[in-house]
């Protein structure tokens, strides 16, 4: 090791973000290959909840009365999607929408986060949500595959499961949600890095790099 060298500043990002918002996939898979583009940092990632559909049942809905509620219509939503599939397949993104038949609360989900995140597991658990909801058309409030995607993770299955049946975090999942409201985000996602410099929507990775650099700088002048 070299002594000599300079010690790297350590960022905090609180990731906001909804497990149910194809624009947070985006986001996200931007924010980790800006990352990679900066060794020179040393990031901790905190997430958090923002509810898009704060109303949905915890049962969740079928897809097509979602997209009658959300879009007012299913000419709407193809258009809009298409939009989305044609940047996710630049990053690396497979969204498969026509897969997805039930439109899942995503409370149960955030809480999987959290309790995956006190094992270090909460960015793998993120991604791999991600990719089950929009890649795979899995109904990610299921409780059985929420606990397949803790087992895929490293997660104790059966610890996964006993926590999801309680109620455990859920009180923590909508004060989190109305702290971001609170804090004025309005929309996801949002990356607030250092506390003090926030950034929102699915950002390419130039711009993204732009405000790590001005929380680094003002990092090492505390």
């Amino acid at each position: 090791m070299n002594i000599l060298a300079p010690a790297k500043a350590r960022l905090q990002i609180e990731v906001v973000h909804d497990l149910v918002c194809p624009w947070c996939y985006l986001g996200v898979r931007r924010l980790f290959r800006t990352m990679r583009r900066r060794p020179d940092l040393i990031f901790e990632l905190t997430w958090r909840p923002f509810l898009l559909n704060p109303d949905m049942p915890r049962s969740g809905m079928s897809r097509a009365d979602y997209v009658i509620r959300k879009f007012g219509g299913e000419d709407r939503a193809r258009r809009l999607y298409g939009s989305i599939t044609e940047i996710g397949n630049a990053e690396g993104v497979a969204f498969r929408f026509d897969r997805i038949r039930r439109t899942p609360s995503s409370v149960d989900a955030h809480r999987l986060v959290r309790f995956a995140a006190r094992y270090g597991r909460g960015r793998e658990v993120v991604e791999m949500l991600f990719a089950a909801h929009f890649s795979d058309g899995y109904d990610i409030g299921d409780l059985g595959v929420l606990r397949a995607v803790g087992l895929s993770c490293g997660l104790d299955p059966a610890e996964v499961l006993t926590f999801l049946q309680s109620d455990n975090e859920v009180d923590a999942v909508h004060a989190d949600n109305l702290r971001a409201h609170r804090l004025g985000i309005n929309g996801v996602p949002c990356f607030v890095v250092a506390g003090r410099h926030a950034i929102a929507g699915a950002q390419e990775p130039e711009v993204i790099e732009r405000l790590l650099d001005v929380a680094a700088i003002d990092a090492a002048e505390f």
